[in-house]
């Protein structure tokens, strides 16, 4: 019985060449400012037009500044990237959500809550954590520039099929503890690269009990650990998220469409190239001490040494290769100059380290289920006098979702305030650059040296994480607050 991936997969390959890659259909493109200009160039440059532009859609969400929108953007560099994907969508004829437009937001966030992004899809993007999409039930994950010319002018891209990987993770998750969590706990347990070359399906009782908010979380970090992309089987969770959506199917379409997702899973007897297990009563809330996301640890837990630690044989388990106890990611490897990059010293423990940013947004955490549990910590409390505090919602139907369940009262009378949707902080393409030397406890997905600033230290958090640090100031155990 073929996996979830190959029934995907088979279904959308137009031909297999010998010795080379598999011509695959793409059934949607999401082109942001950053990454399309140049393929847009070679298009003009080969006089050709989009192939199907209905199939793609095109947004501003990297370089946008979370204030002002109406006014012209500040940056140059900035603003000509954003005029220039406005003019390239208008030109081949694509749909275009523009600043200010009630469907602008971030890609990710923007394709899901549209119902532009369905199980059994291949979706791509010039974007990295285009898994994200992969918790709709598609086939979704990033692509270079060249390859977006090739999707533009022929909907079809060449790709080498991956590998299967299935991660369980079994049990019930603990209080405090969210698909942030787990995300960071497999990425620790992996490491960034332990998911090369494979892509992953997730399962298990904690994939089952997730949100389609934390589903989307979890998805959107399986780059983090190397794979290709990351999706989960769609099921009743999936199908009533989708229900009714702008772009879903509606009436005998419906119907029809439903009973083919119905299908989407792997069988009972389906066989993975790779498959692990792991159990939720490890997980507790988790921070990350160093320079990528896999050098995290359970917030009550000290950071590791110079020589990597091992798990307790069994904390994972590998059916096709015996125990999983891969080593955590300490001063080898790079660890050291992490470490001191960050400030911090092997065997410390964090919680109670002073902070000075708090980031809550971006396409991993931008949701309005990521606001109301930011909103369930702080209420009743202010936010701490030495924090700076950027909440930036992941599209404007997230920000107006905030105001119709009050939670905007809830966080400007704790001082919070709302900012307008886009990358923000996650990265540093806009205004909204942590200084240097500063940390930033952030709910995005990348902690790299400068990724949020030139000098910025990042610890990338869960939004329960991040708002117990808004109030308090320092590197607070949600669970104490809850």
């Amino acid at each position: 019985m073929n996996t979830l991936f190959d029934k995907i997969w088979d279904k959308h390959v137009v031909q297999v060449v010998d010795d080379g890659p598999t011509q695959l259909y793409i059934d949607r493109l999401y082109c942001h400012e950053v990454t399309s200009p140049q393929a847009f160039d070679g298009m003009r440059a080969r006089g050709l037009k989009c192939f199907r532009p209905g199939q793609i859609f095109c947004m501003p969400d990297h370089n946008t500044p979370t204030h002002d929108q109406d006014k012209p953007i500040e940056d140059p560099v900035s603003r000509k990237q954003v005029d220039t994907l406005a003019k390239n969508a208008a030109d081949f004829g694509l749909t275009y959500y523009g600043m200010m437009s009630k469907d602008n937001g971030i890609i990710h966030v923007v394709g899901p809550e549209k119902g532009l992004s369905l199980p059994g899809m291949t979706i791509v993007c010039g974007d990295s954590h285009t898994s994200t999409h992969g918790a709709m039930g598609a086939v979704a994950f990033g692509i270079g520039t060249s390859e977006v010319e090739m999707v533009l002018a022929s909907q079809c891209i060449l790709q080498q099929k991956p590998k299967s990987m299935r991660i369980s993770i079994n049990g019930t998750l603990g209080k405090g503890v969210t698909a942030k969590d787990v995300a960071l706990y497999l990425m620790a347990q992996l490491t960034t690269s332990g998911a090369t070359g494979y892509f992953v399906e997730y399962a298990g009782d904690v994939v089952t009990a997730l949100s389609m908010e934390g589903r989307l979380t979890l998805c959107n970090l399986s780059i983090e650990m190397g794979a290709r992309g990351g999706f989960i089987a769609p099921d009743e969770t999936t199908f009533e998220y989708i229900k009714g959506k702008e772009y879903a199917p509606k009436g005998a379409d419906w119907d029809k469409a439903l009973a083919y997702w119905k299908t989407l899973k792997s069988g009972d007897d389906a066989v993975f190239d790779k498959e692990l297990v792991f159990d939720a009563a490890d997980i507790e809330p988790r921070i990350t001490y160093g320079t990528n996301p896999g050098m995290g640890i359970g917030i009550t837990e000290r950071i590791p040494g110079p020589t990597p630690q091992p798990l307790p044989v069994g904390r994972g388990v590998d059916s096709t290769a015996g125990n999983y106890a891969p080593p955590l990611q300490g001063g080898d490897g790079g660890g050291s100059r992490a470490l001191q990059y960050m400030g911090f010293k092997a065997g410390e423990c964090l919680l109670g380290h002073p902070i000075d940013y708090v980031f809550l947004g971006a396409c991993t955490n931008g949701r309005i289920e990521d606001f109301r549990a930011f909103a369930s910590i702080v209420k009743g409390r202010r936010k701490a006098d030495n924090v700076v505090a950027w909440l930036v919602p992941g599209s404007w139907a997230v920000r107006h979702q905030i105001e119709e369940e009050g939670l905007d009262q809830v966080l400007a009378a704790a001082g919070f305030e709302i900012r307008q949707p886009g990358c923000s902080a996650c990265l540093a393409m806009n205004d909204d650059k942590v200084p240097a030397g500063k940390y930033a406890v952030s709910t995005s997905n990348r902690n790299f040296e400068g990724r949020q600033g030139p000098g910025s230290r990042t610890i990338l958090a869960s939004p329960l994480v991040a708002a117990a640090a808004a109030v308090t100031g320092v590197i607070t155990d949600p669970r104490v607050l809850i």
